[in-house]
């Protein structure tokens, strides 16, 4: 299969590219044979935690060219989605800078007094009241959205705390459910084809988690390539019910 087949190519972050701060060699080099043909990737990440520019220095720091407005995160499709469905409405979050800037580009206002909504993504530097407030502003009317479900992330020490488990704290201390936005829920990859009038023939998702990259690029119905590199091995993708379009060891084995 030809890389060229595909106008979009939808590359996950954690656990695809990198593993905390370590370059995922076969993907670095995959990166630069891609852009050599001029086929510049997208880079989706569910971490809400980084700006764009905050990602594009750490890509350039592992070699990788890559360009701001091709740079999906979960924080970028959070603010979207709220200035989409729920224009006007003023958010209090849990999150850290990414999210932050985020919102801000895409005009929404930010409080801590009454808001209409509360975004929760991951916070390394959570504490109890703010998990207080977010809770009390919820049971008070407040909607409820998170930038992604996952239980853990990938880094360089091994799998760490990822923002589904603070959701999974605050689902019970207030008794509502989320929205999602990051994957598995497709919303990343509609706003990418919304943005660029990419047809879904064009696009494929490449990731190591099968239940949330894989998954987002089977909801969204386009193609997906796992490789086993990240969360979930080659045996377990096997086992489920439906698979990945394509499996592959690493990105060395995608033959251009």
């Amino acid at each position: 299969m030809n890389m060229l087949a595909y106008k979009a190519i939808c590359l996950d972050l954690d656990g695809t590219v990198y593993r905390g701060i370590e370059p995922i060699a076969e993907a670095v080099s995959f990166i630069a044979k891609a852009q050599a043909q001029g086929i510049d990737p997208f880079f989706i990440t569910n971490n809400s935690s980084m700006t764009r520019e905050q990602l594009q220095i750490k890509l350039a720091s592992f070699g990788i060219n890559a360009d701001r407005e091709k740079i999906m995160t979960s924080a970028v499709a959070a603010a979207k989605y709220c200035s989409e469905y729920y224009n006007g409405a003023s958010v209090a979050i849990i999150g850290e800078k990414g999210l932050e800037e985020a919102l801000t580009t895409e005009g929404v206002r930010v409080t801590k007094d009454n808001p209409d909504i509360v975004i929760m993504g991951i916070d390394r530097s959570v504490t109890y009241e703010k998990l207080t407030d977010a809770c009390l502003h919820i049971r008070a009317g407040a909607h409820f959205i998170a930038t992604n479900s996952d239980l853990v992330f990938p880094t360089e020490r091994g799998l760490v705390p990822g923002n589904g488990s603070f959701v999974k704290l605050m689902e019970s201390a207030t008794g509502k459910t989320p929205i999602f936005v990051g994957k598995p829920e497709p919303h990343m990859l509609g706003f990418i084809q919304q943005d660029n009038g990419y047809k879904k023939e064009d696009m494929v998702m490449v990731g190591d988690n099968y239940n949330t990259d894989i998954l987002a690029g089977i909801q969204f119905g386009i193609d997906t390539i796992h490789v086993a590199s990240g969360v979930s091995s080659r045996e377990e993708v096997l086992a489920k019910e439906v698979h990945p379009t394509y499996l592959y060891q690493t990105l060395a084995d995608w033959n251009i």
